[in-house]
């Protein structure tokens, strides 16, 4: 079996230390990956200290040419990269196109996109005040070296989303991936780093104990992370030790709401997948579904017979719509909430028993007779559970979605675009979308409220949370 190894200032780095990378699918190992030590993690920091100062220099257009080899890269690598997703994420390969499965295929494909933009964008000098007396002028400048802790549910795009934006802006990287998905980013950023200088992008593997070795030192510049609120809250208390800035996105537990006026049978398919993209398991998912009593057991039929006809099995196979949950941990979290459900007296209308046999399969269940404060309302599941809630009016609904101290993303569903957007105003979440869900773009900047953190990603406001403001005062 092999080991991959770490890339530090250009060169492979592994450790005697090394853990198992398991397959969702069937739980048989695929691959060994170093737990960096300390003296690594350390020896990563200083590579990209070291490189900062002349990749910043650099002219804007160099690096700009330069991320758009990485794309280059990622294309031409697009077929390895996106087998390693599903072999360790379990995704299936799916395709590209809008009537493909969203699987491995399509986070390559995000990956190149996703490189591209960023790329393709200028930071130009903003004039902020100008008169016969004075011109203030605002510079963006990079932080320096960028801290980036990447998850386990787009183990690739996420990390691209990372990375790509900090290195355009003169910033260098040293990004740690997620223990459940080391390969697949490990062997992305050595074939990305092939086509920059030694330093400029790093990696760290290993556990918690690894990150939190990251995240604690003070040449870090700034810390980028994704994932779940508790893990989050430890980062930020460490960044706070040395007054480090950070990005953090923290998942949600995304409300959405379908108006009266809907058509259940043309929101069916927007909503499922609006759930059920990648298992369940993405941030932005809707994870609470509210239906006036008029329409909920119209839409709750149309959602069921997407949910028992979408096969599942291994994402390597052909025709795999749906694939594992990624881990056990959250294959049980799932399994333990839909249990006290059912418990409780919720109605399990598919799905709700695991499958039997190797792999972290999980069935499209659709949970009704539940309310708020339910654990699985209340929690993010993070898993192919949709709970659907009936509602008396909308200022009901608009109060319930409100309720948790949450607020990434949220949806309203409606013929009516104008009476959703109205809806859409009041919703307490970084991105409320309307007649879709979880549909986001490169150029459009995301982010959550809330406890689901802060600072924005994507587009121009996304390359200036890489950057600081330098003003420059001129006298006249």
């Amino acid at each position: 079996m092999n080991t991959y190894a770490n890339t530090v200032n250009g060169k492979p780095v592994v450790s005697d230390k090394t853990f198992e990378s398991l397959n969702p699918a069937n739980g048989e190992p695929i691959g060994r990956v170093p737990v960096s030590t300390h003296q690594q993690v350390k020896d990563a920091i200083a590579a990209a200290r070291a490189a900062q100062p002349a990749w910043a220099a650099r002219p804007d257009a160099e690096r700009k040419a330069l991320m758009m080899k990485v794309a280059g890269v990622i294309k031409a690598n697009a077929d390895y990269l996106a087998e390693w997703v599903t072999r360790e994420q379990g995704k299936p390969l799916g395709g590209i196109g809008p009537d493909q499965v969203p699987g491995s295929r399509f986070e390559l494909w995000g990956c190149e996109v996703w490189t591209q933009v960023p790329a393709s964008l200028d930071l130009p000098v903003d004039l902020a005040f100008e008169d016969e007396t004075r011109r203030d002028e605002v510079h963006r400048r990079p932080f320096g070296v960028i801290a980036a802790i990447a998850p386990w549910n787009w183990p690739l795009l996420i990390a691209i989303w990372q990375i790509v934006p900090s290195l355009r802006a003169g910033n260098t990287v040293v990004i740690k991936p997620s223990e459940y998905t080391s390969i697949g980013t490990l062997e992305m950023v050595r074939l990305i780093a092939e086509v920059l200088p030694p330093g400029v992008l790093n990696t760290v593997s290993g556990a918690g104990e690894v990150g939190a070795l990251l995240v604690d030192d003070a040449r870090i510049d700034k810390i980028m992370f994704t994932g779940s609120g508790a893990t989050g809250a430890k980062i930020a208390a460490q960044a706070a030790k040395h007054l480090t800035p950070t990005t953090m996105e923290l998942g949600g537990n995304d409300a959405a709401i379908v108006l009266p006026d809907a058509d259940p049978k043309a929101i069916a398919m927007g909503l499922f997948w609006g759930a059920f993209i990648n298992m369940g398991q993405t941030c932005a998912c809707a994870k609470r579904l509210y239906v006036p009593d008029s329409l909920h057991d119209a839409v709750v039929a149309e959602l069921k017979v997407l949910c028992e006809t979408m096969p599942m099995g291994d994402g390597m196979n052909a025709g795999t719509v749906m694939g594992p949950m990624q881990n056990r941990m959250q294959f049980d979290k799932v399994s333990r909430l839909v249990e006290r459900a059912r418990a409780d007296g919720a109605n399990v209308v598919c799905g709700g028993a695991p499958a039997k046999g190797p792999g972290h399969f999980y069935p499209l269940t659709l949970v009704t007779g539940i309310d708020d404060g339910a654990p699985l309302v209340d929690e993010e599941q993070f898993g192919p559970v949709l709970p659907v809630i009936r509602y008396r009016d909308v200022d009901d609904a608009v109060a319930r979605a409100n309720r948790l101290d949450v607020g990434l993303g949220a949806s309203v569903w409606s013929a009516d675009v104008e009476r959703a957007r109205a809806v859409a105003a009041r919703l307490q979440a970084g991105t409320v979308w309307i007649n879709q869900h979880g549909m986001i773009h490169p150029m459009v900047p995301f982010g959550g409220t809330k406890g689901s953190g802060w600072g924005v990603e994507f587009g121009v406001d996304g390359l200036k949370a890489v950057t600081q403001p330098q003003v420059i005062s001129i006298r006249r």
